[in-house]
């Protein structure tokens, strides 16, 4: 009879690695299409005031900010601590306001003009001298599409 040898101890065969790079750049090209740039560079510190009704804008890119609040700490050795308004990414004051407007409509098509908002994000600790301010000069400015940014809150 014949005697069948077992041959020594077979181990698992090796992973094959050659789809790897494939799922690297899958995972590389989701990640660049599904993040979002950062704007501005934010110059001022805020934190929002909280509201039970708040609702979610549509476009976003009909929307202009507008920061208003305390400099930053980097910022605040410059600038001291007094609130401050921030267009784009640097400090203005409320008569900048006019050019800002201006500016931001020039952007737009001519059919979205007119459903451009703009968007006040205030600390919540602000003085409302400040906030009248920049409200009057976006009425000079025909900006009246006026919303105000702030935090859900669980309170009744």
């Amino acid at each position: 009879m014949a005697v069948m040898k077992k041959k020594g101890n077979k181990g698992l065969p090796p992973i094959s690695t050659a789809s790897l790079p494939d799922v690297i750049f899958m995972i590389l090209f989701f990640f660049m299409v599904s993040t979002t740039m950062r704007d501005q560079e934010l110059l001022v510190r805020y934190k929002l005031p909280e509201a039970t009704e708040v609702q979610k804008l549509e476009k976003k890119s009909l929307v202009s900010y507008i920061h208003v609040g305390q400099p930053s700490l980097a910022m605040q050795a410059k600038f001291g601590t007094a609130p401050r308004i921030q267009l784009n990414d640097s400090y203005k004051t409320t008569k900048d306001i006019l050019d800002f407007v201006a500016a931001e409509r020039d952007k737009l098509s001519e059919t979205d003009r007119a459903l451009m908002t703009i968007c006040l994000k205030a600390d919540g600790t602000t003085k409302m001298g400040i906030i009248t301010d920049v409200k009057q000069e976006l009425r000079k400015a025909n900006a009246l599409k006026i919303s105000y940014a702030a935090s859900k809150s669980l309170g009744y």
